[in-house]
């Protein structure tokens, strides 16, 4: 089957947001509340370790893969920091179930402490992310403290989803790689380590590289591709950079998705996709990338045609 003769429910409605109020319940109960304080979430004072979490999360799609570890007699030791950004700061974990063999390497992604976080331009790529709340709404517009707490829940909340939607499509008709959406607990993202879990390395940013021809073609070919099944989804990146894009034996790894914008439903969500593709492109188009190959304008306008806006 090809991409284009996906279900209509696969496809974009107009006027209806990824983020209004019919999510999925499992998605709200995640959403704008921290879990609860456990005495069992302390770390071990001799190990550092801590019992998974992964009884109270809420989980990534089914079947999970082989590589995850769900056992809860499992144990999550800190290994240091991966990234350090002014919203989130992600670090590695390795969650292993304890005298076994058991074991997986987890990015770890946890949003600041509300008073702390600043949200890069936070109010446009909220559009047409609404509860149906007035309170609720205002807070969030005031950006008190409250307000604050919820659009952590926002942001923390839309990732998970789009990564869980582009998994499952990733593994069905879609061609476009993200890591694996572990859990959702509160603010805090597990999700699927991408480089060598042998050394705890994490592949590297596409900006790092500099790929000869053959490899700058397929990694544009992939990239895309990828940029093909967000709008099929409904999603610009919203952020998209060459600093938000993996590269790990061969495949180009999107990443980073709090700022997915829907759009349909945000006005401002063509001219996001542009700007997606406009950075991207000029990255590649600076490395050697034929310039009949690179046509911000035209990919633009493709893109919208799938997301069903021309």
């Amino acid at each position: 089957m090809r991409d284009h003769d996906l279900p209509a429910l696969e496809r974009r409605s107009r006027g209806k947001s990824r983020f209004d109020d019919d999510e999925p319940q499992f998605l709200k109960r995640g959403r704008h509340t921290e879990p609860p304080a456990d005495p069992d979430s302390e770390p071990d004072r001799d190990t550092g370790e801590r019992w998974s979490s992964w009884d109270d999360a809420v989980h990534g799609p089914q079947p999970h893969p082989g590589w995850l570890v769900t056992e809860l007699a499992a144990k999550d030791t800190e290994l240091g920091v991966l990234k350090t950004g002014k919203e989130a700061d992600v670090h590695l974990v390795r969650r292993a179930v304890p005298d076994t063999d058991r074991s997986c390497l987890l990015a770890v992604k946890r949003y600041r402490d509300p008073e702390h976080r600043l949200f890069h331009r936070d109010a446009g790529y909220l559009e047409g992310r609404r509860v149906r709340r007035s309170r609720e709404n205002r807070a969030m517009a005031g950006r008190t403290a409250f307000g604050r707490q919820m659009i952590a829940g926002q942001w923390a909340a839309a990732e998970f989803a789009a990564l869980a939607r582009l998994w499952e499509l990733s593994a069905g008709h879609g061609r476009i790689a993200v890591p694996y959406p572990v859990q959702l607990r509160g603010t805090e993202l597990m999700l699927e380590f991408v480089g060598d879990a042998a050394s705890g390395e994490a592949a590297p940013r596409l900006a790092q590289l500099r790929p000869g021809p053959a490899e700058l073609r397929d990694l544009w070919a992939q990239l895309v591709e990828a940029l093909r099944v967000l709008a099929r989804a409904g999603y610009a990146h919203g952020d998209l950079s060459p600093y938000n894009l993996l590269v790990h034996q061969g495949r180009l790894v999107v990443i980073d998705l709090p700022q997915v914008v829907d759009v349909v439903a945000n006005p401002q969500g063509p001219e996001f996709l542009a700007r997606d593709v406009r950075v991207v492109g000029t990255w590649f188009a600076a490395r050697g990338l034929p310039a009949e190959l690179v046509d911000p304008g035209a990919l633009t306008a493709e893109l919208l045609r799938e997301a069903g806006l021309r």
